[in-house]
């Protein structure tokens, strides 16, 4: 009779681990590269923690399309295909039809994590009403930024939050901040390969990518800086790449990019995310701003240099595992060339 009790038991639980993984989670995230890779720890923590068969992101897709394959993160969906606006109307004046869009949106998530919103606003009112229509669902709103005053990093932040309003013990940890949280597929790689070897470069090499710019100019170290580092590194035997998006397109002329940038290194511009990380999976080394593209580089596990100006690093530090930060408090830190911190970045890349 025990015996007959004890597998009557190990068949309830193991049905209740199957319930459990077949759940899925989701991580409502509207921000930029940046903002998705510093949530990236969180999702890890509600997918192992809560035991989740599988977490979603629903954020612009141009910012989180490659996570899928590459992360923790099973699914994305865009953000812009929905009228999340409407969950900002009064309580008392929304209203859901029925086979409502919005319903369809939410209705598989056992937990939804959004940084949309505030705790006890209208959005979280109607977001948690409409989860909740179809089944029954727990979800958690948090702050996208962290008080004015705070020393403590963004990822951290995120995971208190998420802790302190889900009830879980405060003993609980996320994934260490040193992981690498993206990693590059084979295709990735033969990409990379592909695109340094259509740029010139012969396989063997080390290789060093720059990317000068930043979503906010002010985050953006003067320019010099980098021709002066590029052309050090490249006395040293060192490969230097340029890398430049949409803001370095933006913000530096025509002229500047062929009579100063390209003359010193090659350059690759308007390259897909999945393209850029591609190019990152080759490197050996990477510096930059604080930006998103250097926070993608740093979860890669690619040795990273990054200079901070006006934004707190103990907040906004790139997650990986093999991350040097330097900071300049310089008021010219966007206009004038910082020699000091220009060696300080060579010797750390040629130890």
């Amino acid at each position: 009779m025990q015996t007959h009790d004890n597998i009557l038991d190990m068949l309830r639980e193991k049905g209740a681990e199957a319930a459990r993984k077949m759940q899925r989670g989701l991580i409502v995230q509207p921000g930029a590269i940046g903002d998705c890779i510093l949530t990236l720890p969180l999702a890890a923590f509600m997918k192992e923690t809560l035991q989740l068969g599988a977490i979603d992101l629903l954020g612009h897709t141009e910012y989180v399309g490659y996570l899928p394959g590459r992360s923790c993160i099973d699914g994305v969906h865009s953000i812009d295909s929905l009228d999340l606006h409407r969950l900002y109307a009064t309580t008392d004046t929304f209203e859901l039809e029925d086979r409502d869009a919005l319903i369809s949106a939410f209705s598989t998530y056992a937990w939804i994590a959004t940084f949309l919103g505030e705790p006890d606003s209208n959005f979280e009112q109607n977001l948690i009403y409409t989860a909740n229509c179809s089944h029954s669902a727990e979800v958690i709103t948090l702050s996208m930024k962290p008080p004015k005053d705070s020393f403590e990093h963004l990822a951290d932040f995120y995971f208190q939050q998420f802790v302190e309003q889900s009830g879980l013990p405060v003993s609980l940890r996320p994934a260490q901040t040193g992981d690498c949280l993206i990693s590059a597929t084979d295709a990735d790689v033969d990409m990379g390969r592909e695109l340094l070897k259509e740029a010139g470069f012969e396989s063997g090499s080390k290789l060093v990518v720059i990317q000068p710019g930043s979503g906010g100019t002010e985050k953006c170290w003067c320019l010099d800086n980098f021709l002066t580092i590029a052309e050090e590194l490249i006395t040293h035997g060192i490969d230097v790449l340029f890398l430049l998006g949409p803001a370095e397109l933006e913000r530096f002329s025509d002229t500047t990019i062929h009579n100063k940038i390209s003359r010193i290194a090659n350059v690759l511009s308007d390259l897909s995310l999945t393209q850029v990380l591609g190019l990152l999976s080759c490197a050996d080394g990477f510096i930059g701003n604080d930006s998103g593209i250097t926070h993608l580089a740093a979860t890669m596990g690619i040795t990273t240099l990054v200079v901070f100006g006006p934004t707190n690093p103990a907040v906004y530090k790139p997650i990986g595992p093999s991350v040097i930060v330097f900071s300049s408090s310089s008021k010219t830190f966007t206009q004038k060339p910082t020699t000091s911190l220009q060696h300080k970045l060579v010797e750390a890349l040629i130890n």
